[in-house]
């Protein structure tokens, strides 16, 4: 598969333009923990309560579900609604941004999946050619 960068959407070679490139890689070490991902993914059907995430996700303590959370809804990702019952129910749920998120990251999971075994065989191969030096 190949893909094109739209003109005008990256800093095209020999066009260095040190701002996208910063803000790019402050979104990018904001969504690259080992939990981000796969709570905007696990939300992407719709809103969950607290507890009904965790499960969903499975090996993750409460107390890094509730950070990645606070984290996604710090950059917009994600909201939090809290019914005023007793005992009061939080419900999380995508926001237009983190749906709009959804699109690459699946794409994105996607291409991984695709090309994973493609990554291992480089990978072996320079480790071999490293290994023969």
């Amino acid at each position: 598969m190949n893909a094109t960068v739209q003109e005008g959407t990256f800093p095209s070679p020999g066009h260095h333009d040190e701002t996208a490139c910063q803000r790019i890689s402050q979104v990018l070490a904001r969504i690259s923990d080992k939990w981000t991902l796969l709570v905007i993914r696990t939300l992407g059907p719709g809103p969950m309560r607290f507890n009904a995430l965790k499960r969903a996700i499975g090996d993750i303590s409460q107390k890094m579900l509730a950070s990645t959370l606070r984290d996604l809804e710090e950059n917009g990702f994600v909201s939090r609604t809290v019914t005023p019952v007793t005992p009061p129910q939080v419900e999380y749920a995508l926001t237009d941004l983190g749906r709009d998120f959804l699109v690459p990251v699946m794409a994105l999971a996607e291409w991984t999946i695709a090309n994973s075994a493609r990554i291992d065989a480089a990978r072996s191969a320079y480790l071999g050619k490293l290994a023969a030096e």
